[in-house]
C-alpha cells in the first residue's frame, strides 16, 4: 500500500510538472508575439511564467494579455464611427501657432499628432489644490446644471461622500438633467446594484467602462479607465487626479491628508472633454450623443491656452509616454514633476536623467506613502541613478501624494490622471489637459514648492549606503516594473 501511494504521489508530481512546463512552453511565444513593442516586458514575463510555472501563467493570463486586439480596436473603432457625427470643434478658438515659443509650438504640434485634439485659445482654468474644495466646486456645478450631467471616474466609492454626491445627481435627475454615470468595473468595483438602484430609477444612465458582460471580458483586469471627468451642461469640466470617497477628503485615519490636483475648465477646453466622454459613452453604451446642444458653442471665458488629450491603448502611438518624453527632452531651464506613482519606462527614466545631466534644475516630488508597496520600492531602485546625474528627489511626508502633475521651463504644463509608470502611460485609458501658459505654470511650481515643505530630500551622499536588503528589495521589485 506504501509503495503504490507512493507511485501514485510520483505521477501526480510528474503530470502536475509536465502541465506547468506545457502551459509554460505555450504562452511564451504568446508572450513574444503581444508584448512586442515592450522587450523589457517581454523578459519580465518570460521569467515569472518559467520560475512560476502556474502561478506565472495564472498572472500572465490576468494582466499580461490586455486585450488589445479585441477590445481596445473595439474601443478605436466607436471612437472613429462618432468622430463624423460630432459638432466641428475645430471651429471654436482654435489657437494658431504664431506667437508661440518654438518649444511650445513643437509640442503643440506632437500633441495635435499623437492625439487628434487641436490646441483651443479663450479658456479660463483653475488649478485646484485642496480635495474639499474640489469636491465642493463640483457639488456646486452639479447643483447649477439645467440639461446634462456628464461623469466618468476610475474610482467611486460608495461611502458618505459617494452617497452624498449620488444623491445630488439623484436630485438633478428629477428635475429633468440628463445625467449619465460612467464608471470603471475594476476601479469601482465596491458599487453594489443596491447603490446604484436608486441613480436608475430616477433616470440616470450607469454603464460600466471595462470590463464588458461576458465572463472573458470580466477578467480583463488590464484597460483600465482610469479618467476623473465631469462635464456640466457642456460648459464646465473638472479633470485630474481626484477620484470620488472619502479617503480623498483625508477622512481616512490611515491614509491621513490626501494631496490631490484638479483642475476647473471653461472655454472651449471643455467641449474636448466633453468628446472624450461622449467617445467613451458610445463605447461602454452603444449610444451616440452627436446632438449639438450637448456641444454648444463656448463664450470667450478667458485668455489660456489648452489642450485636452486622450491616451490609452486604443491609440496607434502612447499619448502620454510620447509626450513626457518630447518635454523632458525640451527642457532647456527646469523640470518639476509631481507623481504618485513612479516607475518610469526605460525612455522616461533615461529622459530625466539626460536632463539632470544637461545641468537643468531637474525636481521629482514622489509619495513617500504609496499605495502599494512593491510600486514604492521598485520606484526607488531608480534613485541611484537619477541623483547622480544631479536630480533632486523629494517624498512626501505630510500623508498621501496623489497628483500628476509636470512642467517644462515655466512655460507648458500637464495635468491629468496619468501617472509616471508603465500603466498609466502603456495600458490605462487617461485624460489630461496640456496647458501653454505660463501663468498656469508658475502657479504649479509655487503649489510645488509649498509642498515640498511637508517632503524629505532623498540625500544623494547617504542614499548609496543605505542598507543592502534594501536595495535588493527595491531590485527585486524593479523586476516587475514593466506590469506593475
Amino acid at each position: 500500500m506504501e509503495f503504490n501511494l507512493d507511485r501514485i504521489t510520483f505521477h501526480i508530481w510528474w503530470t502536475l510538472t509536465f502541465l506547468g512546463y506545457a502551459l509554460t512552453l505555450l504562452l511564451v511565444p504568446r508572450v513574444v508575439l503581444i508584448k512586442k513593442r515592450n522587450p523589457v516586458a517581454t523578459i519580465a514575463w518570460i521569467l515569472t511564467i518559467i520560475l512560476l510555472p502556474y502561478l506565472g501563467g495564472l498572472l500572465f493570463l490576468f494582466f499580461g494579455i490586455n486585450r488589445v486586439d479585441r477590445r481596445a480596436a473595439h474601443k478605436q473603432q466607436s471612437s472613429q464611427s462618432i468622430a463624423g457625427r460630432l459638432p466641428e470643434l475645430s471651429q471654436f478658438q482654435l489657437m494658431p501657432e504664431e506667437g508661440r515659443t518654438p518649444q511650445q509650438q513643437r509640442l503643440m504640434r506632437l500633441a495635435t499628432r499623437v492625439s487628434g485634439t487641436h490646441s483651443t485659445y479663450g479658456n479660463r482654468i483653475e488649478l485646484l489644490a485642496d480635495t474639499n474644495r474640489t469636491l465642493g466646486l463640483i457639488e456646486q456645478a452639479i447643483l447649477a446644471a439645467e440639461s446634462t450631467l456628464h461623469l466618468e471616474y476610475y474610482i467611486w466609492q460608495p461611502d458618505k461622500t459617494g452617497t452624498r454626491l449620488r444623491d445630488l445627481l439623484i436630485k438633478k435627475a428629477k428635475e429633468g438633467v440628463a445625467v449619465r454615470f460612467l464608471f470603471d468595473g475594476l476601479g469601482s468595483m465596491l458599487l453594489t446594484n443596491r447603490f446604484l438602484k436608486p441613480m436608475r430609477d430616477s433616470g440616470i444612465q450607469v454603464a460600466s467602462f471595462l470590463p464588458g458582460a461576458s465572463f472573458r471580458e470580466r477578467w480583463s483586469l488590464n484597460l483600465r479607465s482610469h479618467r476623473k471627468i465631469v462635464v456640466v451642461d457642456g460648459c464646465v469640466g473638472f479633470t485630474g487626479g481626484m477620484n470620488i470617497g472619502d479617503e480623498y477628503l483625508g477622512k481616512d485615519p490611515e491614509t491621513g491628508y490626501w494631496r490631490d490636483t484638479h483642475l476647473r475648465l471653461h472655454g472651449p477646453s471643455v467641449l474636448q472633454l466633453q468628446q472624450i466622454f461622449v467617445e467613451d459613452w458610445l463605447y461602454a453604451t452603444g449610444e451616440e450623443l452627436t446632438r449639438t446642444e450637448i456641444f454648444p458653442k463656448p463664450d470667450d471665458m478667458g485668455n489660456v491656452s489648452a489642450q485636452v488629450l486622450a491616451g490609452g491603448p486604443d491609440n496607434e502611438v502612447h499619448v502620454f509616454l510620447s509626450l513626457m518624453f518630447a518635454a523632458i527632452n525640451e527642457a532647456r531651464e527646469s523640470v518639476t514633476l509631481a507623481t504618485s506613482y513612479f516607475v518610469p519606462p526605460v525612455s522616461i527614466a533615461t529622459a530625466i536623467e539626460t536632463a539632470g545631466y544637461r545641468g537643468l534644475k531637474v525636481r521629482l516630488l514622489l509619495s513617500g506613502r504609496a499605495g502599494y508597496s512593491w510600486t514604492w520600492l521598485a520606484g526607488r531602485s531608480y534613485y541611484d541613478a537619477l541623483v547622480k546625474a544631479g536630480v533632486e528627489i523629494y517624498e512626501y511626508d505630510r500623508g498621501l501624494l496623489h497628483s500628476k502633475t509636470l512642467t517644462i521651463d515655466g512655460a507648458w504644463s500637464l495635468v491629468g490622471s496619468p501617472n509616471v509608470d508603465a500603466r498609466s502611460l502603456l495600458l490605462n485609458f487617461e485624460v489630461a489637459v496640456a496647458v501653454y501658459d505660463d501663468r498656469i505654470a508658475a502657479q504649479l511650481e509655487d503649489q510645488f514648492t509649498k509642498d515640498l515643505r511637508r517632503a524629505k530630500r532623498i540625500d544623494p551622499n547617504t542614499w548609496p549606503q543605505r542598507k543592502t536588503i534594501q536595495v535588493f528589495g527595491e531590485n527585486v521589485c524593479r523586476l516587475f516594473a514593466p506590469v506593475l
